[in-house]
């Protein structure tokens, strides 16, 4: 089903209940790869009228803890679901089962290189040396038909296989954003319930926060629209406006409902 416009579900109290943004980074939150001054009036402006900001994020540890540390939000979960990072306590919590992490990287590390047999230019993104979970190598230059050979390539090896604007990731199968995402609310926010949180995206690795059995009030910005065709779950509602712009059209929709 093709998501609805946001701008004409303005006047629908449900926007009156959320207390929390779960939202994607990388092209949902930033113009040209960067955060902008509009970025974070829209978090001051939430945090106002009561709606915490968690990040939901396929960047790395080493990145996101770093910018949790700065940023104002409750929290951000890195990896695509593979670990939560608190703002109050500045601790780590792994979420996916990795009993050792050693042998789990050795393993990353040689999936990757048998997708390089077949495609010998492709090269770690900058931020994989700061992983713990998953490994990535970044997007440019590849296909959809590159990709689809790619995930069924990580499957022969019991592995999973996601993407996004910027990024390509191997990871242990079952670990994706809305696992991470109901773990954490269980564990840290027992009383927030799925019809308080919105979750927000662009690209395939966010399609499991469009699931609406799980999520029912999702969000994609503007250009999620060039991946609507090969997302398993599309959001309910899109912004006009693209990146950041399409996050502040959201901020502002629901500070206005409050």
């Amino acid at each position: 089903m093709a998501p609805q416009k946001l701008a004409a579900t303005y006047r629908q109290r449900f926007w009156q209940t959320i207390r929390l943004i779960a939202t994607d980074m990388d092209g949902t939150l930033t113009r040209s790869g960067e955060f902008t001054p509009a970025l974070l009036e829209a978090i001051a402006s939430l945090r106002a009228h009561g709606i915490d900001v968690m990040i939901v994020t396929g960047r790395s540890a080493g990145w996101v803890s770093a910018i949790v540390n700065y940023l104002p939000v409750v929290g951000a979960i890195a990896e695509n679901g593979g670990l939560y990072i608190d703002k109050q306590s500045g601790k780590s919590t792994l979420l996916s089962d990795i009993p050792d992490q050693a042998q789990h990287r050795d393993r990353l590390e040689t999936i990757f290189n048998h997708l390089r047999q077949r495609y010998p230019s492709l090269r770690p993104s900058v931020d994989n040396p700061y992983r713990i979970t998953d490994w990535t190598f970044d997007i440019d230059g590849l296909t959809q038909s590159d990709l689809d050979w790619m995930q069924a390539a990580c499957k022969t090896k019991l592995m999973d296989f996601t993407y996004s604007t910027v990024q390509c990731h191997i990871k242990v199968e079952k670990q994706e954003k809305a696992l991470g995402l109901n773990q954490v609310l269980r564990q840290k926010f027992p009383t927030m319930t799925a019809t308080s949180i919105v979750t927000v995206g662009d690209s395939p690795n966010d399609a499991s926060l469009f699931d609406p059995d799980q999520f029912p009030h999702s969000v994609g910005v503007a250009n999620v629209s060039d991946y609507l065709s090969v997302l398993a779950h599309t959001p309910a509602y899109i912004t006009a406006a693209s990146e950041v712009e399409g996050f502040v059209e959201l901020v502002n929709q629901l500070t206005k409902s409050k």
